[in-house]
């Protein structure tokens, strides 16, 4: 089962159990696949999706310390149930060893010697890493290989 198919039947199974909140979140996100579909003129596939929920799930993030920063408790309570909802459907993340693992592996591969070859270490890294880590972390210990190298 696709990752659309799986939104669509949380979509209905959460009309069936009267969950206001899960089905606010997950028509969000469909609403937000479908945009996206639009705006590309293509249907989009898991990982592309995924990409979409990742999205998501940084925009609520920001939003949590915005309205922190804000005093508005009510808004960030809001937007925290969100974030768990939108990530649950994310692939386990990698752990820190994996992920210097990965990049290790990438600087082999590519035969990456210093700075200038950030770009192509993240041309390669991003493709696997997508939805399983996130890039700013990968991005921090990209610069730490290329340094050292």
């Amino acid at each position: 089962m696709s990752l659309k198919e799986q939104l669509t039947e949380d979509m209905k199974n959460a009309m069936r159990a009267k969950e206001t909140g899960r089905l606010a979140a997950v028509r969000l996100i469909i609403s937000e696949v479908k945009r996206k579909e639009l705006d590309e003129q293509t249907q989009l596939d898991d990982t592309q999706v995924l990409a979409v929920i990742e999205k998501m799930i940084k925009q609520r993030k920001d939003s949590i310390s915005q309205f922190e920063a804000g005093n508005r408790p009510d808004l960030a309570d809001i937007e925290k149930a969100e974030l768990v909802i939108l990530s649950a459907y994310m692939p386990a993340g990698l752990s820190d060893e994996e992920i210097a693992a990965e990049v290790a592996a990438a600087v082999a591969q590519t035969g990456a010697t210093g700075p200038q070859d950030m770009g192509k270490l993240m041309g390669v890294l991003k493709p696997k890493l997508a939805g399983r880590a996130d890039m700013t972390v990968v991005s921090g210990l990209v610069k730490k290989a290329l340094a050292g190298a």
